[in-house]
């Protein structure tokens, strides 16, 4: 396979995690505007986002009214997008 071709995929796949991550943090920043989640825009968002952030809610519990796990998980997104951004780099190199 070609190298420039599989730079070209790794980017494209972090590239999707980044835009992810940034729909995550406008999601989040919705939850401060009363009634931000109830239009189209954020019931849409919730389908995307809903089922990741369930996974840290079973394993978090909100501290009084403050839900922390969202920050959670927003900061295990950043580090999985590291991660792979540093494992997509290993494999090019391995193969340069």
């Amino acid at each position: 396979m070609d190298i420039g071709l599989l730079a070209n995929i790794f980017n494209f796949i972090l590239f999707l995690v980044q835009i992810y991550y940034f729909g995550m943090i406008v999601y989040f920043f919705m939850s401060w505007i009363p009634n931000a989640r109830e239009n189209k825009f954020g019931q849409f968002l919730a389908k995307i986002y809903e089922p990741f952030l369930e996974q840290f809610r079973k394993i978090i519990p909100p501290i009084g009214m403050i839900d922390i796990s969202s920050i959670v998980a927003i900061i295990v997104l950043v580090l999985f997008q590291r991660g792979l951004a540093n494992i997509f780099d290993l494999i090019i190199s391995n193969l340069v």
